[in-house]
């Protein structure tokens, strides 16, 4: 009779249907929505941050020229961009993996029956998704008040570039979420992509830079990534395929980066 048992047992573990992949992967990835979304402090910013830049400090001069190949606005508007892209990967991806791991969800998520490359892979795509609703926004506002112009391709190939460009920062969030605190995490996120987006001329041109943040800019992601978006309206000093290569390599480097200090973490509190 237990043979029986442990047989019919065995049959039915083989034959129980297995969750699909694609389903917990949009649900979990709208709870993840909600979450940005309900965090003010992370949302807000990120929509209305770069809003606030480009109105304040872009509209009143968006129509002068710039180095006589496109207008101010146009200029700025991808650099902001990018800055919006990126501060999401870093806030919204990063920042809240470190809360997280404050609040000890990583915990619940490790005991819960939820694959953990899911729960990793809901974070990307959400964080995607709210650079794309930032980035829209600040195209909206641009188009509407600002009055930019630009062909509709060009358009579309900026906001492609604004977000494949953004890869890397969901790396740099995820290596500062596992390499700081879970309260130093958001004040250190800030201080490194904040200090990397005035040094590289995302928020101020280089021209306007000292001599030492112009040498040190072409070492930094920030700076690849601005180019790489101003090539879209052709005012870039670097080729695409340059811009696109330095930033996989920033890429690797910061996953690898992220993925160690992730394994010290499990080390040390699952072990």
């Amino acid at each position: 009779m237990t043979e029986m048992s442990t047989a019919c047992t065995t049959v039915h573990a083989r034959t129980r249907p297995v969750a699909s992949v694609l389903p917990m992967l949009v649900a979990q990835t709208r709870a993840q929505l909600r979450a940005f979304w309900r965090v003010p402090s992370l949302s807000a910013t990120a929509l209305l941050m770069p809003l606030m830049l480009f109105v304040f400090f872009v509209m009143p001069h968006a129509h002068d020229p710039w180095q006589g190949q496109v207008s101010l606005g146009a200029y700025m508007l991808a650099a902001i961009g990018a800055y919006a892209a990126g501060n999401v990967m870093v806030f919204n991806f990063g920042v809240t993996v470190a809360l997280d791991r404050g609040q000890k969800v990583d915990l619940l998520m490790r005991a819960a029956p939820l694959p953990g490359w899911v729960y990793l892979a809901a974070r990307i795509v959400a964080a995607l998704l709210f650079a794309a609703l930032a980035v829209g926004a600040l195209f909206a506002v641009a188009l509407v008040a600002g009055g930019i112009r630009l062909d509709p391709a060009a358009w579309l190939d900026l906001a492609m570039r604004l977000l494949a460009g953004a890869v890397p920062f969901l790396a740099l969030g995820f290596a500062v979420a596992y390499l700081a605190g879970p309260n130093s995490a958001p004040a250190i996120a800030n201080l490194v992509y904040l200090g990397m987006a005035f040094a590289s001329g995302m928020l101020v041109p280089l021209e306007q830079m000292p001599d030492f943040l112009r040498s040190v800019a072409p070492a930094l992601p920030t700076y690849h990534y601005a180019q790489l978006a101003w090539g879209a309206l052709g005012a870039g000093n670097e080729p695409a395929r340059v811009a696109a290569a330095w930033l996989l390599a920033w890429t690797l480097a910061l996953f690898v980066l992220a993925t160690i200090a992730y394994r010290r973490e499990g080390r040390q509190r699952f072990a």
